[in-house]
């Protein structure tokens, strides 16, 4: 069962009437769009970032963002967590110890309201945008045939991207390509920060899996996975030159272009196994 549920407020879809053009000619009809909602996060009463996200498991987004951006560095350290509703959007309203506010305020505020596709909007210091926290440990040998069990589900379980096509996926897979947990927002690295918050939330092993995600693997998805501990990134679409650069120094595991059995592997490749190895090390 998972710890975060959704937030019943705000509704993530929204259905509205449109005018379907084709060559049988027009349709008036309901359809349903995707909401982008400002999400203001707060730290001891000062609004830190405002991103406009889906509204769905926002405590979880919350708790993700708070760890992947290093605010805080564990569950420990966030003494309180409220979701609160208004009419312009919503704001979460989280305590941390004074030493981490203080280092919050020196750091690079995001007082500027980011878009849902931009994981750096707002930040006032370009040091802030190459930051990354420490490096992850190697985790258990991950074969391929992972990746294509969960992609074969991987659709199938984003349910708010097959109603409305305009959302990111992001999973956590198993070793044994068990999806055990996906979250979807209109903004990649919202979505990551909602599986992580999922994932520290439950005590997930973050060594023994890896993150799917339907996008392209941009250096933020890389950095937030760093920060958590989290060993392996696999995208469906391709990498950006920063991120295989970060993912090579901080000893994640980096794939793209992710088809079935087949996977580009762009660092830290020796993580990966394929089926004919482990039968000639059976054998």
């Amino acid at each position: 069962m998972d710890t975060f549920l959704p937030i019943p407020t705000h509704p993530p879809l929204h259905r509205t009437t449109v005018l379907r053009l084709g060559p049988g000619g027009a349709e008036v009809c309901e359809d349903d769009v995707v909401e982008e909602v400002p999400v203001a996060l707060a730290y001891n009463g000062i609004v830190h970032a405002v991103m406009l996200a889906t509204p769905e498991y926002l405590d979880a987004f919350a708790l993700g963002f708070t760890l992947s951006e290093g605010i805080v560095a564990s569950t420990d350290e966030l003494y309180d967590l409220r979701v609160v509703t208004g009419c312009d959007g919503i704001e979460i309203r989280m305590d941390i110890p004074l030493d981490r506010f203080m280092a919050l305020k020196k750091g690079g505020r995001r007082s500027l309201t980011g878009r849902s596709g931009c994981g750096i909007c707002g930040l006032d210091s370009l040091q802030v945008v190459t930051r990354v926290t420490g490096t992850v440990a190697e985790g258990a040998t991950l074969p391929v045939t992972a990746v294509a069990k969960a992609l074969d589900r991987f659709a199938e379980l984003q349910r708010l991207h097959r109603i409305t096509g305009a959302v990111h996926g992001v999973a956590w897979v198993d070793t044994d390509g068990n999806v055990l947990a996906l979250r979807e927002d209109v903004g990649r690295h919202n979505a990551l920060d909602k599986l992580i918050g999922w994932l520290v939330a439950n005590g997930v092993d973050r060594s023994a899996g890896f993150v799917l995600t339907s996008s392209r693997a941009s250096y933020e998805l890389v950095q937030k996975s760093v920060a958590v501990g989290i060993g392996a990134l696999v995208a469906i679409s391709a990498p950006t030159g920063m991120a295989v650069r970060m993912a090579e120094s901080t000893g994640l595991t980096l794939a793209g272009f992710a088809r079935g059995n087949r996977l580009v592997v762009y660092s830290h490749e020796q993580r990966w196994r394929r089926e004919d190895q482990a039968d000639s090390a059976a054998a």
